[in-house]
């Protein structure tokens, strides 16, 4: 993660960045999640303190080497937290205290599972994808709603995927859809999802929902190994 992030910082630069979702770095994110010894990773509840001496150490490194303001979120603040209060009342933990010129700043958290997944609309506008992602949102699910290259998204994550999951994201969102009378264009998961999240769907819906054995964590440190 130190080589990916100080590529990043060296090659990008966020002022000639167009997009939509939010960020505040050409490293937006840097995430730490506990895993079990056969590579899992492990639900809300579990011992979070070796993510947070690596979120620490992390945050500490890229401050101080490459002059990048971190920001830290898990126990003490969520990562929506820091979003909203950035550069106004909270200042970074580690780095300087203004952003790097070129690379923003970083969140460096420390944090159970969490699955970034998209649903696209074959119709209507960002305004209804505002409007839907507000009905999802509960404790186990984050949305907004975003209009992507002239394309509806609802864009969540759900923070505790085995008690609220993908099909039960895509589900809501296709039905709330077609009451404005739109139909569900497609889903997008964001990098990996924890192999009992996969399991959890039916295998008959894995296309549908863009999931897969081989989109697992599990999966992606076995090859590794």
């Amino acid at each position: 993660m130190q080589a990916l992030t100080q590529a990043a910082v060296i090659r990008l630069d966020l002022r000639r960045h167009h997009g939509v979702h939010p960020r505040f770095g050409v490293v937006d994110v840097v995430p730490f999640v506990p895993l079990s010894p056969s590579g899992a990773p492990l639900r809300p509840g579990a011992d979070l303190t070796a993510a947070v001496g690596a979120r620490d150490r992390f945050a500490r490194w890229a401050g101080q080497q490459l002059q990048l303001p971190c920001f830290v979120y898990g126990p003490e603040r969520t990562l929506p937290e820091v979003r909203r209060l950035a550069w106004s009342t909270l200042a970074p933990d580690r780095g300087p205290l203004r952003p790097h010129p070129s690379a923003g700043a970083c969140a460096v958290g420390a944090r159970y599972p969490l699955l970034a997944y998209n649903v696209w609309l074959a119709g209507g506008d960002r305004a209804l994808a505002a409007g839907i992602a507000a009905a999802l949102r509960q404790p186990a699910v984050r949305a907004l709603g975003f209009d992507v290259g002239g394309r509806p998204q609802v864009s969540c994550n759900l923070v505790d995927p085995l008690q609220v999951g993908p099909a039960d994201v895509y589900d809501a969102v296709s039905a709330l859809a077609e009451a404005a009378g739109v139909a569900v264009a497609g889903a997008e998961l964001v990098g990996l999802a924890p192999a009992a999240v996969v399991d959890a769907v039916p295998p008959r819906r894995w296309a549908q929902l863009d999931l897969g054995l081989d989109r697992t964590v599990e999966a992606r440190l076995a090859a590794l190994s």
